[in-house]
């Protein structure tokens, strides 16, 4: 049986979950659609027009190659928005400082919201690879990679959207990182490509994105491929999850962006 102190937290933290889930289905339309739309987009011009052309990528059909890539793009994508947006939109409308007095340690309200960023990534991930499955065929190789790695990557750029929406002064601010940081490495980090093809220079370039890491693990679950061994795929994410928690912990208990 919980104590007290336990119950309060357990229900602090269920209220904000409830709250962010409610916020991003409530307009589904605005949050869940779009991306669907783009990916569906990605899948008819990178997989049928353009794949057939380039033929067979680590011994699979191209549009079945970079499936898991745009899956794990979607699901970054998502994660980081939701948080982002939801805890700036919070120290706008003043939400915020009701949970900092409320009697409830700062690390509830961050997973709160790290929950509710994991949930619409997971919901978005759900939604492309059954727009995927329209396009190709999917197999699993290991349910429990793929489900681990995208967990992970959701709890990561959660984390990283939180940490967005502390420093992040007004809301261009929100899309700064997404735009000119998190785009680029999506994009550079093996979603339409084996680093196997680059020149020598550029794979060591692309060992040091770490979304390279995260699409890779989540394409050895899938297909059983991967340019990155799996414990160093993991050991990278979960380094940049502790970092990054330890990070928005510390900025939440110094008031960063929250306190004036």
């Amino acid at each position: 049986m919980l104590s007290g102190t336990a119950r309060r937290y357990a229900i602090a933290y269920q209220t904000i979950v409830i709250k962010e889930v409610a916020r991003f289905l409530r307009i589904w339309v605005q949050t869940i659609l779009p991306a669907a739309i783009t990916m569906t987009l990605y899948f008819l011009i990178f997989g049928n027009l353009i794949g057939p052309r380039i033929g067979e990528m680590e011994g699979f059909r191209y549009v079945q190659y970079i499936a898991p890539g745009i899956i794990m793009m979607a699901v970054i994508t998502n994660s980081y928005a939701n948080v982002v947006s939801s805890f700036f939109g919070s120290k706008f409308q003043k939400h915020i400082e009701e949970m900092l007095v409320a009697p409830i340690p700062n690390w509830i309200i961050i997973a709160g919201f790290i929950t509710g960023g994991v949930a619409r990534g997971l919901c978005v991930g759900v939604v492309v690879t059954a727009v995927a499955l329209f396009f190709t065929d999917l197999q699993v190789h290991s349910l429990t990679v793929m489900a681990s790695t995208i967990l992970l990557t959701a709890m990561l750029f959660s984390l990283g959207g939180l940490i967005n929406g502390l420093f992040a002064r007004n809301f261009d601010d929100t899309s700064i990182i997404p735009t000119f940081v998190l785009t680029p490495l999506t994009y550079l980090g093996g979603v339409f490509y084996s680093i196997k093809l680059l020149p020598e220079t550029w794979q060591i370039v692309s060992f040091g994105n770490p979304i390279l890491y995260m699409v890779n693990a989540f394409r050895y679950g899938v297909l059983g491929v991967s340019d990155i061994p799996l414990p160093a795929a993991y050991g990278v994410i979960l380094l940049f999850i502790a970092a990054l928690w330890l990070l928005s912990l510390r900025l939440f208990n110094q008031g960063t962006g929250i306190k004036t």
